[in-house]
């Protein structure tokens, strides 16, 4: 069965794009999924959104595709300042098709998709962008099976087999053993074997692990690998500080992937 690479939170970040993608074709992966959040924060959605929708086979909802094409909810001033600035740079493409195009991919995003034991080779597999019980913005973060080891155990009852995540920007492996591993702790490479595993597969446009290359993973004969890129930062960091309604943290941050 072919592989699947599986991509999320580009927010906008075009160098980050452009070097996962150049590095998915590169192992000879045609078949790639994005959980989500490809636009917000990053100073290129539209071209982002562009790649996506050609690239993917698949394409979710995340929380900014979805206060993009709706309305920000409990964003932070830098974080809703940056949506309402990509609906306006969406609305002033002056090609009125390509326009329509980009929202009417935007608005169809669904919340969730399941891919069955024959369309996957890591068996039946859930997909979301936050979590398999709020897909678009419940966060998992590494610490939850210590401070919410109840959340933990009911995400998953929501799920057989595996789910993947994203939206947290930290790459790993939840188990129902209420333990995370990091994936410098695997060797970067997870065995699927008869339990669950509920895993965040990183950010591609914005990391936040303290390593600022572009995160995603590779699903291959049972295993799901970790992959990590290198792409021109400063490049985007530069892109961030020319927009003026783009608070110039949100490239800043990129430096150290955090």
């Amino acid at each position: 069965m072919e592989p699947i690479a599986v991509i999320s939170d580009i927010h906008g970040n075009l160098e980050a794009l452009t070097a996962v993608l150049d590095d998915i074709s590169e192992r000879k992966v045609s078949h790639i999924v994005c959980l989500g959040d490809i636009v917000g924060y990053g100073p290129q959605p539209a071209e982002c959104l562009d790649l996506v929708q050609e690239r993917c086979r698949v394409t979710l909802m995340g929380n900014h595709d979805f206060a993009v094409m709706y309305e920000p909810s409990n964003f932070n001033f830098g974080a809703e300042g940056a949506c309402y600035w990509t609906r306006s740079v969406l609305d002033s493409e002056p090609d009125k098709a390509l326009r329509d195009r980009r929202w009417e991919f935007l608005g169809s995003l669904p919340v969730k998709r399941v891919l069955d034991a024959d369309e996957s080779p890591v068996g039946r597999v859930v997909l979301v962008h936050g979590s398999p019980r709020r897909p678009i913005n419940e966060y998992v973060f590494p610490d939850d099976i210590y401070n919410a080891p109840n959340k933990i155990n009911g995400l998953f009852e929501r799920f057989e087999n595996l789910c993947l995540i994203g939206h947290a920007h930290v790459p790993g492996v939840f188990l129902p053993t209420l333990d995370f591993y990091s994936p410098d702790e695997i060797g970067g490479v997870y065995e699927m074997d008869d339990h669950k595993a509920m895993i965040n597969v990183g950010s591609v446009g914005q990391p936040r692990d303290r390593d600022t290359r572009a995160a995603y993973v590779v699903l291959q004969d049972r295993r799901i690998t970790f992959i990590r890129v290198a792409y021109d930062v400063e490049a985007t960091i530069a892109k961030v500080h020319a927009v003026r309604e783009l608070d110039n943290y949100l490239g800043n941050r990129l430096r150290e992937g955090r």
